[in-house]
């Protein structure tokens, strides 16, 4: 032992991180394997490439199938418990590159409604969305709150790391 450090501890933390990492990567790509088999990647293509700022001005059915083809593994969760996403209010705003942004409040629909996993499937899309460059804000409709036992809820909101309104 050097300096009294103990040479288990970077071994085990190094474990530990590997077999995260792996986890990681076998659930994504399970994920994936699910959206393609239930979605066409001709047609996910398609819709991440529109303009959701555009497809919000026109009224554009396409909005939440463009919304759903920008979610990464949990879109996986929410297609297996037949969920989806409801835009329950949506505005145009300005990055801070002066870019035209879609700042949403989304509600869920589905199975989703009522699914012990909501708040990391609340954070999963949350943090999905945000990497699109239009999109500046995502929050989630107040009404969902309802759906969870005071227990639930009070867990939701000190540490689901999403806003309601």
């Amino acid at each position: 032992m050097v300096d009294g450090a103990d040479p288990t501890s970077p071994t085990s933390d190094n474990l530990e991180e590997t077999y995260r990492a792996q986890i990681t990567a076998a659930m994504e790509k399970e994920a994936q394997r699910r959206v393609t088999e239930s979605h066409d990647p001709e047609e996910i293509s398609r819709l991440e490439a529109l303009s959701l700022v555009e497809l919000f001005e026109t009224e554009d059915a396409d909005l939440i199938p463009a919304l759903m083809a920008r979610l990464g593994p949990v879109r996986a969760a929410l297609d297996g418990h037949g969920g989806a996403l409801v835009v329950a209010l949506a505005t145009i705003g300005e990055t801070n590159s002066r870019r035209r942004a879609l700042s949403l409040v989304i509600d869920l629909d589905g199975a989703c409604v009522s699914c012990g996993a909501a708040p990391g499937t609340l954070k999963g899309i949350q943090d999905d969305l945000l990497m699109d460059s239009e999109i500046i804000e995502v929050r989630f409709s107040s009404d969902m709150l309802e759906w969870f036992d005071e227990l639930q809820r009070d867990f939701v909101l000190k540490h689901g790391g999403v806003v309601f309104v």
